[in-house]
């Protein structure tokens, strides 16, 4: 399975003529083309302050989890979105314990909130990449969640 390495662009709200307004996390790939994923509005805050480096008093979700793999002296490899289904995204969390990588189910939103905590590098497989990436003219108006928080 061929995968290229993408970074997050960043987070935000998509807006139709409706002005309704739908978290998205957008990937971009080298070259330019872009995959957006829509995700809800708690995991888009919980990546929105792992871009901006920002922690909270108390932890959240995914800062536990990543605290709790480093006290166990895990770590995570990599993410890898190899899978769009019927407007799913499907994506897996290499986590690394004692040598032996095991690759666990997730979501896209919190396999990347963990990624960026970690600097772990984020995938995406061709075939996904092949229906799912746009070029970023291409996309509705996009608001950057910042400017609403």
């Amino acid at each position: 399975m061929d995968e290229r390495e993408c970074r997050v662009k960043g987070v935000f709200l998509s807006l139709n003529e409706q002005g309704a307004a739908a978290p998205m996390v957008l990937l971009e790939l080298p070259g330019g083309d872009c995959i957006p994923i829509y995700i809800g509005l708690w995991e888009a805050i919980s990546i929105r302050n792992a871009i901006k480096g920002e922690v909270l008093p108390r932890p959240i979700t995914h800062d536990l989890f990543v605290e709790v793999l480093r006290r166990l002296h895990a770590s995570v490899t990599a993410i890898s979105i190899d899978s769009l289904e019927d407007g799913i995204f499907y994506a897996k969390l290499h986590v690394k314990l004692d040598g032996v990588v095991e690759v666990v189910d997730c979501r896209p939103s919190d396999g990347i909130a963990i990624a960026l905590r970690t600097l772990a590098p984020i995938t995406v497989e061709e075939g996904v990449i092949s229906v799912a990436s746009k070029k970023r003219d291409d996309l509705p108006n996009l608001q950057d969640l910042d400017s609403v928080m």
